[in-house]
């Protein structure tokens, strides 16, 4: 399939649209067309061969702005290949990135999509944008952005969209 992909992000303090961008940069360094755009903001699909969407993960919630996606373009998304990801650990506990995936896989679930990948990656902490008392939380960043960028150069094949340096 030829087209070019939608990167939706829905992030609440930055930290996931930062990923986004950089997983949009990524698509597009393989020869492909890549649009990046708040999901809140995605009227239609129309024109675009695959979607990558994005939301953090808070409080063990999926941003309402993601959910809000799959909803709106539910019935496109049946048809179309849809790969999604989460942002939110901030540590290296294995029980925290397993619950985060478990979080999204249940969240994805809810809707009538059958996403090509799902992954979940490290998120940031930067006190500066919460209120008390989680404004004296430890500043943290556990972005991997080599596995971004991996998982990024890996999506066109995985969304079944032909890049033109692949040819």
């Amino acid at each position: 399939m030829d087209g070019v992909v939608l990167v939706a992000y829905a992030s609440k303090h930055g930290s996931t649209r930062e990923i986004a961008e950089r997983i949009c940069e990524t698509i597009q360094s393989t020869g492909l067309r890549a649009h990046l755009r708040p999901a809140a903001g995605v009227d239609d699909l129309d024109g675009y061969g695959g979607v990558v969407l994005g939301g953090s993960i808070y409080m063990g919630r999926w941003h309402r702005h993601a959910h809000r996606f799959l909803r709106r373009h539910a019935k496109a998304l049946a048809e179309w290949p849809l790969a999604g990801f989460g942002s939110g650990p901030v540590d290296g506990k294995p029980a925290d990135w397993r619950q985060a995936r478990e979080q999204l896989e249940a969240a994805l679930a809810r809707y009538d999509v059958n996403p090509v990948a799902v992954e979940i990656f490290g998120g940031r902490i930067d006190p500066s944008q919460f209120h008390f008392p989680l404004s004296r939380m430890e500043a943290a960043d556990s972005r991997d952005w080599d596995a971004i960028e991996a998982w990024g150069r890996s999506l066109p094949e995985l969304l079944g969209i032909q890049s033109p340096l692949l040819v």
